[in-house]
């Protein structure tokens, strides 16, 4: 479960926070995870510190429903629990009450814009800017893709007539297209199209080096890594999940001794950072990522917000090259509809300064 409840008025400051332990996040077993609470919470809430989410649990404000072996989800009862100590396991609900004085107000006048690149009654597709997060988490708690909607819709959910919903998401620093449901109905109908892999998807990416041949199919499989320190990271893997992604290039740029490819990627399965990881693992990492480019500390730097002039110029940019450029589904009004979207600005700039060089 997530930070915020979906249905809830995101430009309203929340009053609690409910997090599920979850086996899966942690990548082990149901049967060997144990945790404790306050690790769980700065694993989780980790724009506050260690000390801070300590006196929040010794001061009453937080609550838990803890999983046992015979209550594997909990006994529907969540008490005050004091002990910053105490020992978690999977299936665990966690509630943590946010004193009021800490409850961040935000202001629908003081939230970006939205770039609207398709509309019904139903459904809104957006333009998401590179560098904004598409929901609250972690670090970026404010001024999100989805609470910049609901500060469009501001009126209408208030009426109750509305609550919009993400539909699929996209990392903070990749651009592009993003499909919202205004209403729960419409978040079903498409979300089952994304699970019957019937909607069309297509990214295009800025690669170091060109990929030869300039079209195929890659099918590796994806799993996590197994070698790296970063526990999100992802890697092909003979065990791993079913992937495919297919290629074109669409035009090369720079002088021959440091090319670049501009790369349409279109997607028939959904793994995590799976066009990331398959165009990497073909010897052509996307310019700017920090995870699956030239060095995975670069990561770590860049969440301290430490990267020095020398690494953003291995780099060469700074973001991930990464932009949906197309998507193709079926809006519950509107029949079949096929939205596209140019590169982003900043990448468009890439591109042209190394034209003709």
């Amino acid at each position: 479960m997530g930070l915020l409840p979906n249905d809830r008025d995101l430009t309203e400051p929340p009053e609690t926070v409910e997090l599920i332990v979850d086996a899966s996040d942690f990548r082990v077993k149901v049967a060997d995870l144990v945790i404790r609470l306050d690790h769980f919470l700065a694993e989780r809430i980790n724009w506050r510190s260690r000390n801070s989410i300590q006196k929040l649990i010794r001061d009453g404000f937080v609550l838990v429903d803890a999983s046992t072996p015979d209550r594997p989800g909990g006994g529907g009862k969540p008490g005050v629990e004091k002990r910053p100590g105490r020992k978690l396991r999977h299936g665990s609900r966690i509630i943590v009450v946010i004193p009021k004085e800490n409850r961040r107000q935000f202001s629908a006048d003081a939230m970006g814009p939205i770039d609207v690149l398709f509309e019904d009654d139903e459904v809104l597709v957006v333009n998401k800017p590179p560098h904004v997060a598409v929901h609250p988490a972690g670090r970026h708690y404010s001024d999100t893709l989805i609470q910049r909607v609901h500060a469009h819709f501001k009126d209408e959910i208030q009426g109750g007539d509305m609550a919009p919903r993400l539909c699929h998401r996209l990392d903070r620093e990749t651009s592009g297209i993003v499909l919202i449901a205004k209403r729960p109905a419409g978040h079903t109908h498409l979300r089952l199209q994304f699970e019957s892999r019937s909607v069309r998807k297509a990214y295009e990416a800025i690669v170091c080096g060109v990929p030869t041949p300039t079209t195929g199919s890659i099918r590796s499989a994806i799993g996590s890594s197994r070698v790296s320190a970063v526990r999100l990271k992802m890697a092909v893997r003979a065990d791993g999940l079913e992937s495919r992604t297919d290629y074109a290039v669409l035009e090369e740029v720079g002088p021959e001794e440091h090319r670049h490819a501009l790369v349409r990627c279109e997607l028939f399965t959904g793994r995590q950072h799976q066009i990331r990881v398959h165009l990497a693992a073909q010897g052509h990492p996307i310019v700017g990522d920090k995870l699956y480019g030239p060095d995975e500390a670069l990561f770590q730097r860049s969440l301290e917000g430490e990267l020095s002039a020398s690494d953003l110029k291995e780099l060469e940019h700074e973001r991930q090259a990464l932009h949906n450029a197309l998507l193709v589904f079926e809006s519950p009004t509107s029949g079949p509809v096929e939205v596209t979207c140019p590169l982003a600005p900043d990448l468009q700039a890439f591109l042209d300064a190394r034209r003709g060089a």
